[in-house]
């Protein structure tokens, strides 16, 4: 299975298991590493392979000995985990689960767990920041609970979903392939695996009984922006004015116009200056008009101004 996946993103070979963790640490997931049957050996059978492809993070790790993890907290990231060769326990409060070659599962973001490889284990892993899985659910309706979206605890066969398998497949070949370095080449994949994993696996996200309530709640974002457009205007701000988190403010701004939130503000401002610019014989001066927006750095505005009309506002307003 996955047979040369990511042949060409060897971070360590034959290194100590220490030093994958503490790489692991840094670029994939918090733990703890507990170890025994390696403590004494010079020769350690361990690979460590790990790549990023369309903002997730691809990894295949072998640690060459019987070792112990100890996750508290994936930090805001979900794993989808494949085992591939040997076994893998994990191990919860209330219920363990053993996973041999085929086998995958999903971790949320914040449990608790002890994982426990065989000597001879191997697993696919794939980092999934949590945004990306946020977005799916603003796309598709979905209301996210309070807690977030929490895939359910199960195993999955991926011999039985064959093009599941053959997707996760694609991706860490194309992950291999120094040709595909374009972002907006490798989001269909993510996207398409992002999909995927809603329909593996059951969580606690509903369609919400409100299929407009997102564009109601950007509706009132907008008319907000457009009637306090020459106030300083900050994300948190917009967020308690629609009742939604800051993410789903980003989110929203993402959708509608493929744009933050901060940069829609500042060219909406430019806008409505260059409107009153344009309609409003008593205006004089092209900076006092700029300050009145909020626009401190003049050079920087006449800049923005020029990218966004072709003209300078000193233009503009001679031309009117």
């Amino acid at each position: 299975m996955f047979i040369n996946a990511l042949s060409n993103a060897v971070v360590f070979n034959q290194a100590h298991p220490l030093e994958i963790s503490n790489y692991i640490n840094n670029h994939i997931g918090h733990h703890t590493l507990v170890y025994e049957s390696v403590k004494n050996c010079n020769y350690y059978p361990s690979q460590l392979k790990h790549r990023n492809f369309a903002e997730l993070g691809l990894s295949s790790i072998r640690y060459g000995s019987e070792v112990k993890i100890h996750c508290a907290d994936l930090n805001d990231v979900y794993h989808f985990q494949v085992v591939t060769h040997g076994q893998c326990c994990w191990q919860f409060e209330e219920e363990s689960l053993l996973l041999k070659p085929g086998q995958a599962l999903m971790m949320n973001p914040h449990e608790n767990m002890d994982i426990s490889y065989s000597a001879d284990c191997e697993k696919v892993i794939v980092k999934v920041p949590q945004i990306f899985i946020d977005d799916l659910c603003l796309e598709q309706n979905r209301d996210i609970p309070s807690s977030g979206v929490l895939f359910e605890r199960k195993v999955i066969e991926l011999n039985k979903s064959l093009g599941f398998l053959s997707l996760i497949d694609a991706i860490l070949h194309e992950a291999n392939d120094s040709e595909i370095d374009f972002l907006q080449l490798q989001s269909p994949y993510r996207n398409l695996l992002i999909r995927k994993l809603f329909q593996q696996f059951d969580n606690n996200t509903q369609n919400s009984q409100d299929p407009e309530l997102s564009d109601r709640c950007f509706t009132t974002l907008l008319q907000y922006i457009n009637s306090n457009i020459k106030q300083d205007i900050g994300i948190e701000e917009l967020a308690n004015v629609a009742h939604i988190s800051v993410r789903t403010v980003y989110n929203l701004f993402a959708k509608h116009y493929h744009n933050t939130p901060k940069a829609f503000i500042k060219q909406t401002k430019l806008k409505h200056l260059r409107k009153e610019i344009a309609l409003n014989s008593d205006i004089r001066n092209v900076t006092q008009i700029a300050l009145d927006y909020g626009f401190m750095h003049l050079g920087r505005f006449s800049s923005d101004y020029k990218k966004m009309f072709s003209e300078l506002p000193s233009e503009t307003l001679k031309r009117r």
